[in-house]
């Protein structure tokens, strides 16, 4: 396995100090955020779009300093009804994608309002009342297969191999059964980004979900999430509080090794590699507690400490 980290996981540092601090740290690579709901710090979309040479300029920093550029990651809702920009955004980092010669772009599966006509993306959580599967059957059937039809279309033509979806709240695909339909329909340049930080607060194993996802996996954020019991007995994970307040909340991000120990983290990437997946484990730091960096190392000390490198080369003995 290979290690890096989301670059939002600084996003405070200039584009040199993120890379610089990378080669510090010892990671192999970075993902690189294109837009979508982040700002972007270090990626003018526009820019790189229209000029070669940025892109060559770009791809040199890495390079210079021995990383990789793990895959472009444009994490909006390509299917917002009233925000074009989002699906926008996606095609943008496919092409752009294609013309580095990156085979990987991470993405949301998006999630269009209820109905024609509605302004606000509508997420179904529940089977009761009746409506729900009206909202289901035209979320799924007028707007999310007819938009991953075409972008799987434009990959194949940027030559971009996998489309790496995150398995988050707020999106049609959210799980391993929305996934492995939205796989089905589409085709597998469609696979997941699996993010053990989202399943734990929907409830659902990260343990399970790599063993059940198997060549369907085809990339990985490392991130942890906080389950917070005495406020859970009364809440519920439904958790719609201020990201802020991590007292008071059900449930949060935090830094690796907070929410879930290390002998979970070891079990994860064990199951990872029994699932068949050997590629990257790439962090994302999102704890509000925590300084960035601070977290940053204490996440990419805990996996260097669990995460397996070198090749299998054990065979028992012909006896």
């Amino acid at each position: 396995m290979k290690l890096g980290f989301v670059s939002d996981s600084l996003g405070g540092m200039t584009f040199d100090a993120l890379l610089d601090n990378a080669a510090r740290l010892g990671v192999s690579g970075v993902e690189v955020n294109t837009g979508g709901w982040s700002t972007a710090p270090h990626f003018d979309l526009k820019t790189m779009k229209a000029s070669a040479q940025a892109r060559r300029a770009f791809a040199k920093a890495f390079e210079s300093r021995g990383l990789q550029v793990i895959s472009l990651n444009a994490n909006g809702n390509p299917l917002h009804p009233t925000q074009p920009e989002q699906g926008d955004c996606l095609r943008d980092t496919i092409r752009i994608a294609g013309e580095m010669g990156i085979k990987t772009v991470c993405a949301m599966s998006g999630l269009p309002a209820g109905r024609e006509g509605d302004l606000t993306p509508n997420w179904v959580v529940s089977s009761w009342p009746p409506e729900t599967q009206e909202i289901l059957r035209y979320q799924w059937e007028e707007k999310l297969l007819p938009f991953w039809t075409e972008i799987a279309a434009l990959s194949k033509d940027c030559g971009v191999e996998r489309i790496a979806l995150e398995l988050h709240g707020n999106q049609c695909v959210y799980n391993v059964p929305s996934l492995l339909k939205l796989r089905t329909a589409v085709g597998p340049v469609i696979g997941a980004n699996l993010d053990p930080s989202h399943l734990f607060w929907m409830g659902a194993d990260p343990l399970g979900a790599a063993e059940a996802l198997g060549e369907a996996i085809y990339h990985v954020h490392a991130k942890d999430t906080l389950l917070n019991p005495p406020v859970q007995a009364t809440t519920s994970l439904l958790e719609n509080g201020s990201l802020m307040n991590i007292p008071a909340r059900s449930w949060s991000y935090i830094t690796l090794g907070f929410g879930h120990g290390e002998e979970w983290w070891r079990q994860f990437c064990y199951r990872l590699k029994m699932a068949g997946y050997d590629d990257w484990l790439s962090v994302e730091h999102e704890d509000v507690l925590l300084n960035s960096l601070e977290g940053l190392e204490k996440s990419i000390a805990l996996l260097k400490g669990v995460m397996p490198v070198a090749e299998s080369d054990y065979r028992p003995q012909a006896i």
